[in-house]
């Protein structure tokens, strides 16, 4: 069995998990409500308060997914009850972000400044001049936008200027020596 695929789900307070006939998983919690179609092959199921997720073939395609979907109905439970956070730090000398309604403007280092407009399901907050909070329910959308913001102004391997995730580790490269 997959080491992942056979963890059991713990469903919290507050969240409910129905799955339909066509193997629709729709968890709905106290921040909104996220679904994931299921292949025929994975069997889903509650048991105990838990979501057991298990497969009908050996074959090492559906062997695969059955960790990718435990692991994605398990991001769902987790969003919905808890949400996702993804904090980013923009560093570098007059380098700032400012919050216009649903948008996010960064000054860093361009001729101009450039805007990033809030997508649906996500939020910015802005907790200084030099920090961005993604939070939203879904993963992949929270990773994505991310990634996205951090894109406009990669980290400069000699000085570190640019956006970068608040926990990422940039090494530091020595500069020319006369």
């Amino acid at each position: 069995m997959s080491r992942i695929g056979k963890l059991p789900i713990d469903i919290p307070a507050g969240v409910t998990v129905d799955i339909s006939a066509e193997n629709k998983v729709t968890v709905k919690g106290p921040l909104g409500t996220l679904s994931t179609v299921v292949n025929p092959k994975i069997v889903v199921k509650i048991e105990n308060n838990q979501i057991i997720v298990d497969r009908t073939s050996e074959v090492k395609k559906f062997k695969a997914m059955h960790g990718l979907y435990r692991s994605l109905i398990a991001n769902n439970v987790t969003g919905v009850s808890t949400g996702f956070i993804k904090a980013l730090i923009i560093n570098g000398v007059g380098y700032k972000v400012n919050q216009q309604g649903n948008k996010i403007v960064l000054n860093v280092g361009y001729s101009h400044p450039v805007e990033v407009v809030q997508p649906d399901g996500i939020t910015f907050e802005l907790p200084s001049a030099t920090e961005i909070l993604v939070k939203g329910i879904d993963k992949a959308a929270v990773g994505q936008c991310a990634a996205n913001i951090k894109k406009i102004r990669k980290p400069d391997p000699y000085h570190v200027y640019g956006v970068r995730y608040k926990d990422e580790v940039i090494n530091k490269k020595v500069g020319k020596v006369k």
